[in-house]
């Protein structure tokens, strides 16, 4: 038995310029960290020769042709697993619709234990590409790229899209007392919708590609995420509030559905009771607002919002990794 943990992820800004309609024409780039909510994968022997998949529901098949999960399928196809093993994945947050990354994070995860049950030990940049090509060729899925990188490599990370297709993380490396800092400044809510990023990225997508002002919303989008990862370094702290405001501002020019009438009036409360800055986590329609707020404001911002749950986290430093092995 192999049990692999894979970290979710929060994107501060720069979301959306992963998208290749956007980075092969112009490069992209995000600043995003991995958090302490995980999804662990478990990978062992079967006595027969079948498959038993088990997520949200439990598949049983004999083949790997016949798994329905098409993540699992791909992952299994892609090694030349054809049979005799056991999957089940958990997770801390809900799995789909929410905003962390949740898919990538499970790719990255399952090709980390299935990879560790062949004998083998991957970086995280092949864990990162495996998922990426799993989910966005093989499953034909309408996503960027943030969201695989950030869970193979874990950490705070200024994450760069290059027009040929390659990817270049940039750690933004931070003492531990100025993570704390930070970590102490975020306030994290559950708005219990959610949604296909699937549809709202794809639109997103067709959109930037052929409307001139998207672009250049989005050029000032990764140009916060250059401006977010030097304000860091300076350790301007409460930049990162602003930044995120404006992120999200733009955000919401790109696409219908990426906000509504609720989240703009959770995001109002916030504002109005001290918070900085925030946004909508994801590509957009519900999962988790988060906020940048000083301390002393958080217990009116969580009285404003208290119609919502807060998820309490801190920036995660480690990636995608094994837990436990026994042979």
């Amino acid at each position: 038995m192999i049990i692999s943990q894979t970290p979710f992820r929060i994107s501060f800004a720069g979301g959306g310029s992963d998208l290749p309609s956007y980075y092969r024409k112009y490069g992209g780039a995000v600043v995003s960290s991995a958090i302490d909510k995980f999804v662990y994968v478990t990978v062992s022997r079967k006595f027969d020769h079948a498959l038993r998949i088990s997520y949200s529901r439990t598949e049983e098949v004999e083949r790997t042709a016949d798994v329905q999960h098409p993540i699992v399928r791909e992952g299994l196809t892609m090694l030349g697993i054809s049979g005799g093993l056991e999957i089940t994945s958990v997770a801390d947050i809900p799995s789909r619709g929410t905003g962390l990354g949740s898919s990538s994070s499970f790719a990255v995860s399952l090709m980390q234990a299935l990879h560790a049950m062949q004998g083998r030990h991957v970086s995280a940049e092949q864990l990162a590409d495996e998922a990426c090509e799993i989910e966005i060729e093989c499953c034909r899925e309408p996503i960027g790229k943030q969201d695989q990188y950030a869970a193979a490599y874990g950490g705070l990370n200024y994450i760069r899209f290059l027009p040929d297709d390659t990817v270049q993380v940039e750690p933004i490396a931070l003492s531990r007392e100025a993570r704390s800092v930070i970590d102490g400044h975020f306030l994290m809510f559950y708005t219990g919708i959610t949604r296909s990023a699937s549809e709202i990225l794809a639109v997103q997508s067709n959109m930037m590609a052929s409307e001139h002002n998207k672009a250049q919303a989005m050029h000032r989008m990764v140009a916060c995420a250059g401006e977010l990862r030097d304000e860091l370094w300076k350790g301007n702290f409460d930049a990162v509030g602003r930044i995120l405001h404006e992120n999200w501002l733009l955000k919401q020019s790109l696409a219908p559905g990426i906000s509504n009438s609720a989240i703009n009036e959770w995001y109002e409360r916030a504002i109005t009771a001290g918070a900085l800055g925030g946004k909508l986590l994801g590509a957009g329609g519900g999962g988790f607002l988060l906020f940048y707020a000083k301390p002393e404001t958080h217990e009116a911002i969580c009285s404003v919002l208290a119609d919502l749950r807060r998820i309490p986290f801190t920036m995660e430093p480690r990636g995608s990794r094994i837990i436990f092995v026994n042979q």
